[in-house]
């Protein structure tokens, strides 16, 4: 099995193939949305820069280009050819390293970081999946290290694999591997426009 097929496994066929049909016009949809209004519940637990950070599930690079312009070194992390490439042409800067790989094995990414970003990402995961992910985030954190992760609460689409992981779930799976909370913000409303979506944000320190 190839370094991408093994990408591939993990984040799912049918994910994948939708994210990389859907490149182009996702790429619109998330540039339209600045990354302070997407994260304003992270800024204040933002370090400040220089700093080192791990953008996982990174897109099309709004956010690894946001946190890079705070003066940290990135690396950029995602497994979907067609958004990295789309991401390159967005975002060019030597701040922003590129790499495909993806939760929960996360196998060729190397930290420690001071900060970990998992945006929109988590509700891809398997219930099975989640421990062995949240284990390889606390690895990958420095000693202090901050971990922002946005959970997706609504009905999943039928044209991915998506669950609705509960803030309860997340916050216990993170104690149990070391990681306290911080700040857990609750409902925020959906900048894409979707009624039936809400976003909740949870800080986490090592």
């Amino acid at each position: 099995m190839s370094r991408e097929q093994h990408v591939e496994h993990f984040v799912g066929p049918g994910a994948q193939r939708y994210y990389a049909e859907s490149a182009d016009r996702l790429g619109r949809q998330y540039e339209s949305v600045a990354f302070e209004d997407a994260h304003e519940a992270f800024l204040p637990f933002l370090p400040p820069g220089p700093a080192t950070a791990a953008d996982i599930g990174a897109g099309t690079g709004r956010d690894a280009a946001a946190l890079a312009a705070r003066g940290y070194a990135i690396t950029a992390v995602e497994p979907v050819r067609e958004l990295r490439d789309l991401a390159r042409r967005l975002h060019p800067g030597p701040s922003i390293t590129w790499l495909a790989d993806s939760l929960p094995a996360l196998t060729r990414l190397e930290g420690p970081f001071d900060l970990i970003l998992v945006s929109a990402v988590w509700m891809h995961l398997e219930e099975t999946e989640r421990p062995r992910a949240m284990a390889r985030l606390h690895d990958l954190l420095a000693p202090a290290g901050r971990l922002l992760v946005s959970l997706r609460h609504g009905p999943p689409p039928p044209d991915r694999r998506m669950f609705d992981v509960s803030d309860e779930e997340t916050v216990e799976l993170a104690r149990r591997h070391g990681l306290r909370l911080l700040n857990h913000t609750a409902g925020t409303e959906d900048r894409l426009g979707r009624p039936e979506v809400r976003w909740i944000s949870l800080v986490f320190a090592r």
